[in-house]
């Protein structure tokens, strides 16, 4: 398995999500869940290019928001962003938001 770093820092998520043209999202947890919350992400490709400027854009129930936003429910929660510890020009978009601790 690939060696993994955890981040916590703000700048240094932003910074991981620029590098690899990710843009803070949240989604609706499963209906089936009792006590659902939103689910934090981090969406890459053409989730990343919605136009915002028209209306909230859900495509896959996602809406991209601001980072202000995404880092408060971030804190929040006591999360976490795991993500894998590449080798210099390697830009894998895996991730993972995990509990603090």
């Amino acid at each position: 398995m690939t060696d993994t770093l955890t981040l916590t820092d703000h700048d240094a998520i932003r910074d991981w999500a620029a590098a690899r043209a990710g843009q803070p999202a949240m989604s609706d947890a499963a209906p089936a869940l009792q006590d659902a919350q939103t689910v934090l992400r981090i969406v890459f490709g053409q989730h990343a290019y919605q136009d915002t400027d028209t209306g909230p854009d859900r495509p896959d129930g996602v809406t991209i928001i601001e980072w202000d936003d995404w880092f408060r429910i971030f804190d929040e929660r006591g999360l976490a962003l795991v993500v894998a510890d590449e080798p210099p020009g390697s830009r894998s978009e895996w991730h993972e938001l995990v509990r603090r601790g």
